[in-house]
Formats: structure tokens, C-alpha cells, sequence
């Protein structure tokens, strides 16, 4: 009788645990190689935030911050409204400030559920004592325009993201 309350206890326990995994949704990412070509101007360094914006133009998650100088960020309005540097953590993804025609290579991972879902990825920049572009590039995330080159309206000359 013992051994039968012991299996009939382990059985339980085992498909408990089998419909927790099953109940848990996973979701996959995708990442992608993103390659940011900055304009010739003079002045300092630029301050380049990219952005996941959902399908209703709101902020939903910071992909990368080039500039890890924090006291800057305020320069980025829309973005430091959002972030304020206690809505996420961004120690992990942020890099030096990118210059007058410089380049710069980054992977993004995005959640693959986002792609063909209407949202877009936002590149905000700021050079200090200059102006401030807050989308000087957007890219739908569509999956058959994604590897097209998108012209910057501002600092950015353009971006490219390819399939890592």
C-alpha cells in the first residue's frame, strides 16, 4: 500500500510539473546583425538609441545605446521619458558614442513574434549642442523589407540589418 501512495504521489507530481512546462510559452528570438553608417558633420560624438516601438507607436523595449555617458541621456527626450534608467537596465547594451562618419556593428535580438506584427525599430539620435532627431531612422519589421537599406534623416546616413 505504500509503494502504490508513493508511485500514485510521483505520477502527480511529474504531470504537475509536465503542464507547468507545457503552460509556460516560449518565446523564440532572432537576431539580427545591424550596421549603422553615421553622416561627415562637426561636433562630437553622436548618442544613438535603438528602440522597439509597438504597432501603436509607444516604446516597449531598448535594444542597444551607443554613448554610455549617463549623464547624457536626458539629450534623447522621447526615449529618457520612457527609460528614465529605471524602467530597464541597459548596462548590458550599451556601447561607445559613434562619430562623423563612422560605423557601427551591433546584433539585435528580437522576439521573432514581433516580426509581421506591425512594430518597428526606432533610431533616435543626439550630438550635444546640436539637434536632436528623435526618428532619424524607423524600420518596419517586416520580413520582406527587413534587409532593406533605410536611409537616416539626421545624423544616420543609413542602417542595415541582415539575418544573423
Amino acid at each position: 500500500m505504500k509503494n502504490k501512495y508513493i508511485v500514485l504521489t510521483g505520477l502527480i507530481a511529474f504531470f504537475m510539473v509536465a503542464a507547468s512546462f507545457t503552460a509556460y510559452k516560449s518565446t523564440a528570438t532572432k537576431k539580427y546583425k545591424c550596421m549603422i553608417q553615421m553622416i561627415n558633420y562637426t561636433g562630437e560624438k553622436a548618442y544613438v538609441v535603438t528602440s522597439l516601438m509597438t504597432p501603436d507607436g509607444k516604446y516597449e523595449k531598448t535594444l542597444n545605446v551607443l554613448g554610455d555617458d549617463e549623464e547624457w541621456y536626458s539629450d534623447l527626450p522621447k526615449w529618457w521619458s520612457f527609460s528614465n534608467g529605471i524602467n530597464e537596465d541597459i548596462d548590458a547594451i550599451t556601447g561607445a558614442t559613434i562619430g562623423n562618419g563612422e560605423r557601427h556593428i551591433s546584433i539585435l535580438e528580437i522576439d521573432e513574434e514581433k516580426i509581421d506584427a506591425g512594430y518597428t525599430i526606432r533610431f533616435e539620435t543626439a550630438v550635444e549642442n546640436q539637434e536632436y532627431y528623435s526618428k532619424d531612422v524607423e524600420i518596419p519589421l517586416q520580413s520582406s523589407t527587413i534587409r532593406n537599406k533605410v536611409n537616416g534623416s539626421g545624423y544616420i546616413r543609413y542602417v542595415r540589418m541582415i539575418p544573423n
